[in-house]
């Protein structure tokens, strides 16, 4: 039996979710590897069962480890960042890791504007837009859907692209003239329905992460409304925010 507990006011959870944490870190518990249960993690630290369940549970909320129904529960792979501050699209974010992005376009199409689309494009509901639903990989381990909604003069060109191998970004700014200047995004916490369960792999229920963006060009023209749901194991989204000094 360990006996890595201390006296004091940590309750054994929270020490044995730090305990973990640490094999997490020093690379002991690597991604992927299947964690010992309840009943062996209660009897090497001579804890029980529902106190190393409190713990195992917490670092799933957290994102570090995943639960598979009649598997048991594994260690998470290394999340993607993306920051709040610059506007960039997903293969800059992960080529700027190192990683290789990939996409996998689910449908390509014109379709017409319903009300919430033309409100943030500040078009007339069913007026045509292109709309571009596509499946987002790093190092052929799926992390997004996302679906674009693009409107612009000619925006229907964007048919003929391939859109799996060229960034929509990319194409924007150097193919059709477009500069992309800000965005406005909006993120929540939600659970994986049947889609994210077929198309992320990913339990039903696992936590997932929501994104609404509106991106502007020249003159505070918005041109595309971008919906995203991301993985909430794998995928991790970061700000830095300054508090303004109050004059005295």
């Amino acid at each position: 039996m360990n006996t890595l507990f201390k006296k004091g006011p940590l309750p054994r959870y929270y020490q044995l979710k730090e305990i973990m944490r640490e094999k997490i870190r020093t690379g002991e518990w690597k991604p992927g590897d299947l964690i010992p249960s309840e009943r062996e993690l209660g009897e090497q630290y001579g804890i029980s069962r529902m106190t190393a369940r409190q713990a195992i549970t917490e670092l799933v909320n957290e994102g570090l480890f995943y639960r598979e129904q009649g598997k048991g529960t594994f260690v998470s792979h290394l999340k993607i960042s993306q920051q709040l501050i610059r506007l960039t699209g997903f293969t800059e974010d992960i080529r700027a890791r190192g990683q290789r992005p990939a996409t996998k376009v689910l449908s390509a199409t014109m379709c017409a504007a319903d009300e919430n689309t033309a409100e943030r494009l500040r078009i007339k509901e069913g007026q045509q837009v292109f709309c571009l639903r596509r499946l987002r990989l790093a190092d052929g381990e799926p992390l997004a859907i996302e679906q674009s909604q693009l409107n612009f003069i000619g925006c229907e060109r964007l048919l003929e692209e391939d859109l799996e191998q060229n960034s929509l970004y990319r194409q924007l700014e150097t193919k059709y003239g477009i500069p992309l200047l800000e965005a406005e995004q909006e993120l929540e916490a939600g659970l994986a329905g049947r889609e994210e369960e077929q198309l992320l792999k990913i339990p039903a229920g696992s936590p997932v992460l929501f994104t609404r963006r509106t991106t502007y060009t020249e003159r505070d023209q918005p041109i595309e409304y971008a919906k995203a749901v991301y993985c909430g194991s794998k995928y991790t989204f970061y700000t830095n925010m300054k508090r303004e000094q109050l004059i005295s």
